[in-house]
């Protein structure tokens, strides 16, 4: 799984089982790119957003009228079933991944919609957004691990730099310190000769 903080990307390892419908298939790439509701009992028709939104834009594209390919939040919902408010809360996900994109055109009463389409004029243009959002996100996270890499390289060589200067201050402290004993024992020796004499 992958978590992407603040915006939270799940992708999930599930695979369809053989000869899946339209249905299952579009299911398990809700799943995948962690666009399914997380609570348990909540809707599992979410996945009809996804086929909708697919089947608009292919209407839009066959007929060069690029307003049909937008869904409302309501209608969104209403395939989902699930209610507007709920809708919304799902949305965040779909706009993080940039599998749709929002969306606002005039009609001809100069009454303003509001809604989402698909970030592409097919799933796979949308889905090719969604995949690279993931890899800008790993391609990142590699330029922080090849800085780590060389941070902590730096930090071990300064370590040992210090370690080494440390290790040769304790030794000319030591140094001086018995060539000083020495100078004490010649400085002694000189003193018990000169009594003697």
């Amino acid at each position: 799984m992958i978590y992407i903080a603040k915006q939270k990307i799940i992708l999930t390892n599930i695979e369809p089982e053989l000869n899946a419908s339209s249905d299952d298939l579009a299911k398990i790439i809700i799943q995948r790119l962690g666009l399914m509701p997380r609570k348990e009992n909540s809707t599992d028709k979410m996945h009809q957003v996804l086929i909708e939104l697919y089947e608009r834009a292919k209407i839009a594209n066959r007929e060069k009228h690029p307003t049909k390919a937008v869904m409302t939040v309501e209608e969104m919902g209403m395939y989902a079933g699930i209610t507007r408010q709920t809708m919304y809360e799902y949305l965040k996900r779909w706009l993080e991944v940039d599998m749709i994109t929002k969306m606002s055109y005039v009609l001809p009463d100069n009454s303003v919609i509001i809604g989402y389409k698909l970030n592409g004029p097919t799933l796979e243009h949308a889905f090719e957004r969604a995949r690279t959002k993931v890899h800008d996100h790993l391609n990142k996270t590699h330029s922080f691990i090849l800085e780590l890499q060389k941070i902590v390289k730096n930090e071990k060589i300064s370590q040992k730099m210090t370690q080494n200067i440390q290790a040769q201050n304790i030794q000319q402290v030591q140094q001086q310190d018995k060539s000083e004993d020495r100078k004490d024992d010649i400085m002694q020796f000189a003193g018990e000769k000169n009594d003697e004499s």
